[in-house]
């Protein structure tokens, strides 16, 4: 079943930067941001991550938590978020299993090769826990300001 506006967020529990752990319960009452990105300190993903850290207080008067997910270590992940100073928690899916519900899982290709990889989407989740808004197919700039504004929005 594809997720789309309305459906149920699938509930996740991950390890996450600096350890402990992340789970969609701990936004529970709050509308939630989750972007997935490829791989941590690559140039897409450091940007995307950037724009959304920069956003983090306009997205707290939204009422609005945002988190970023990818398949990279714990440790690569609290490497990223020093290195870019980043004030996002970062969530850690090596075993893919949340980015497979999330649909952020699938099959990709670059120079004519194919391969399993994380997809750059995003969602907006409700104070609810139901899915408000989901980019499919993100294009890195300007995205966490159009994101902003459906959060403002929602």
């Amino acid at each position: 079943m594809a997720l789309e506006p309305g459906s149920k967020a699938p509930a996740f529990t991950l390890k996450r930067d600096g350890g402990g752990a992340v789970s969609l319960a701990d936004f529970k009452g709050r509308k939630l941001v989750i972007y997935f990105y490829p791989k941590a300190d690559t140039p897409g993903c450091t940007r995307e991550s950037i724009d959304f850290s920069r956003l983090k207080k306009e997205f707290a008067k939204a009422d609005t938590e945002v988190i970023g997910i990818s398949a990279d270590s714990v440790e690569a992940q609290d490497r990223f978020k020093k290195k870019h100073g980043l004030s996002l928690s970062l969530g850690s899916d090596p075993e893919h299993k949340m980015l497979t519900a999330y649909e952020a899982w699938g099959k990709k290709s670059m120079y004519g090769r194919a391969f399993m990889g994380v997809m750059r989407m995003t969602y907006l989740i409700d104070a609810k826990g139901r899915i408000g808004q989901v980019w499919p197919k993100v294009r890195v700039e300007g995205h966490a300001e159009d994101v902003l504004a459906a959060a403002k929005a929602l």
